[in-house]
């Protein structure tokens, strides 16, 4: 009997603890009706905005988004919690404000000049201007201490041209790209430092290591925050995804790091869990203190006064001389009339300077820029093209160069018998060398050359203590 009378307890201790865990809200579960919220209010701002009632309306939607990505954030550290749930229920409010309000994203509305023309997105320029970063105002967050200023030395001279094309790059891409930083509360010259030290502002940048994008995610952290293979397309090259997805990861290293700017950079760079670590081992020092700011890799301590000095000088360009030329950032679809490439648009569109390939490639990062793109086949293009495109590239000369050029083929090599390769001699760089005076030195065919044959890429930096392999050259 008193073995029958514990096995009724133990039943009934069993069957109370499975009522509590009923009871006991599931954390995911709490979160998911979160998100519901925050789409209600975000619906709620848009009603707003129908009804007229434009700036309460914009607000209640940034509030909204904003606490999406939020909640996306706390899904990734959370049990059994689907965050692919959430990043749905935030690209379903984008495509509402899609609906809502015509453009991408949340991009200031179009001018009423503009509208006839089927544009997709017009930003103000005043925008530029905005620079706070959780409440605080980032142009007092940036120390212009000895590294910084040696970075702003270097962008304005020898890597001046980058800064430029940067700026070009993220001009035609900013409707796309601003608007995620600028509903979270992050500052655009952030973004820009960031982009202009990553990748130039070339979507379809790949580093060494498998970084790629215009905002070089690795694989592992772009899958972390939304970004990966997708109907045989890897999103890192999305633009809007990708900033996007810099936003989620920007948000959960700042509640990391305390809003510690400078960590941050280093995070994005060296690793969240390096700079979370040397944060943790600092005991309040400065980031900078050579203590701290020595313990980082070479790399590292390159790229965070690069960045800080690109997001300075995109703020305050008129102390340094420096002129960004203007850039028409507005966006429209054209639809092709006939299969064409990339290429063969670039080509018979014409253009100045640079062209338009960049631009396109950019604006559709889906298409490969030598594969032919089908007919109907509607192309996010720069505003000025549609009329281009219908004058050069549908019929005419121009369009029948154009085919002609890329229909071309290069030859092919004829094989030539082989010989045992020779041991390259190496070469240690002396403090003051150049790759042009290395080269000249040692009967190489040239700085490219020799940059190609050591793996370097534009501009060349090489530094005193690195071996050079001496490849067919003379010396």
């Amino acid at each position: 009997m008193r073995a029958i009378g514990w096995a009724v307890m133990a039943v009934a201790v069993l069957a109370a603890g499975d009522a509590l865990a009923a009871r006991r809200p599931n954390p995911a579960e709490t979160l998911y009706a979160d998100v519901e919220a925050a789409q209600g209010r975000f619906r709620d701002g848009l009603a707003q905005l129908r009804a007229g009632e434009v700036v309460p309306g914009r607000e209640a939607m940034r509030q909204a988004s904003a606490t999406l990505l939020e909640l996306a954030n706390r899904c990734g550290r959370t049990r059994r919690c689907d965050v692919g749930r959430v990043v749905a229920a935030y690209d379903g409010m984008l495509q509402e404000s899609l609906a809502a309000v015509g453009g991408e994203g949340f991009a200031a509305p179009v001018g009423a000049d503009r509208r006839e023309a089927g544009v997709l997105s017009v930003i103000p320029e005043s925008g530029r201007a905005v620079a706070m970063l959780n409440g605080r105002d980032l142009r007092e967050m940036i120390e212009l201490n000895e590294p910084v200023r040696a970075a702003l030395a270097e962008w304005l001279t020898w890597m001046r041209p980058q800064l430029i094309t940067s700026w070009e790059n993220y001009q035609a891409m900013r409707f796309l790209m601003w608007p995620e930083y600028e509903q979270a509360g992050l500052p655009e010259a952030l973004l820009f430092g960031i982009l202009a030290k990553e990748s130039n502002g070339r979507v379809h940048a790949v580093s060494r290591s498998g970084a790629a994008g215009p905002l070089q995610f690795m694989p592992a952290t772009g899958a972390r925050f939304g970004l990966g293979w997708r109907d045989g397309f890897d999103t890192r090259y999305d633009p809007q995804l990708a900033a996007r997805a810099s936003v989620a990861y920007f948000n959960e290293r700042f509640a990391e790091l305390g809003d510690d700017l400078e960590y941050v950079v280093a995070a994005y760079n060296g690793g969240e869990g390096r700079a979370l670590r040397l944060k943790r081992a600092a005991g309040g020092r400065d980031f900078w203190d050579p203590a701290v700011y020595g313990q980082l890799p070479p790399e590292t301590r390159d790229y965070v006064p690069y960045v800080l000095a690109a997001a300075w000088l995109f703020l305050h360009p008129e102390d340094y001389g420096l002129e960004f030329p203007r850039v028409d950032g507005a966006a429209t679809v054209m639809n092709l009339q006939a299969p064409a490439s990339i290429y063969q648009l670039a080509i018979c569109l014409g253009g100045p300077r640079e062209g338009y390939f960049r631009v396109l490639r950019n604006l559709n990062p889906r298409y490969e820029p030598h594969a032919p793109i089908a007919a109907g086949t509607e192309l996010r293009v720069p505003v000025a093209l549609p009329p281009l495109y219908q004058q050069h590239c549908i019929s005419g000369e121009r369009a029948e160069i154009a085919l002609n050029l890329v229909q071309a083929q290069k030859p092919t090599a004829a094989p030539t018998a082989s010989r045992p390769a020779a041991t390259a001699r190496t070469y240690r760089v002396r403090s003051g060398d150049t790759l042009a005076a290395i080269s000249r030195r040692n009967g190489c065919n040239g700085a490219e050359a020799l940059a190609r044959a050591n793996g370097l890429r534009a501009p060349y930096v090489i530094r005193a203590g690195q071996e050079l392999k001496l490849v067919g050259c003379r010396g």
